[in-house]
């Protein structure tokens, strides 16, 4: 019988997870007869505090990813582990990171920006980009 907890806002979570982890999360869920989710919330809502350097130093000793290390002319497939952060341009650009976004070179972004098509706003000698106004030209056909 699976035991329900009063309803709370809820939020999508989407994780791919270590076969040997998702096995001991799907045994304590049936031996406690609670849906995982709730396992889960209670594992963050107890250990997870990003509130305090110490709870953050914690968490991010057990989320290092793990180390492989790979012998020459070994004949075994070699499993590793990928880590990344995603990196955000800033909300304000200057002419080489709208090119960045656009996917552009810095002379066509300048170009664009002098003949008024790209939106922008020169300060002085410099000229600056909203990320959004870029985001939202890019997104409308010229006409």
């Amino acid at each position: 019988m699976v035991k329900r907890l009063p309803s709370e806002p809820e939020g999508a979570l989407y994780v791919r997870l270590p076969a040997d982890a998702v096995d001991k999360l799907d045994r304590a869920a049936q031996a406690l007869g609670v849906h995982k989710k709730h396992l889960v919330a209670g594992l963050v809502s107890k250990y997870v505090d990003p509130d305090s350097r110490r709870g953050l130093s914690a968490l991010g000793a057990l989320s290092q990813p793990r180390r492989v290390t790979v012998e020459l002319g070994d004949a075994r497939p070699t499993v590793g582990s990928y880590s990344f952060q995603p990196h955000d341009p800033p909300e304000v650009m200057n002419a080489e990171q709208a090119g960045q976004l656009l996917q552009l070179e810095e002379k066509v972004v300048l170009e664009l920006a002098e003949s008024g098509k790209l939106p922008g706003r020169k300060l002085g000698k410099v000229w600056r980009f909203s990320r959004a106004a870029v985001i939202a030209w890019l997104s409308n056909p010229e006409p």
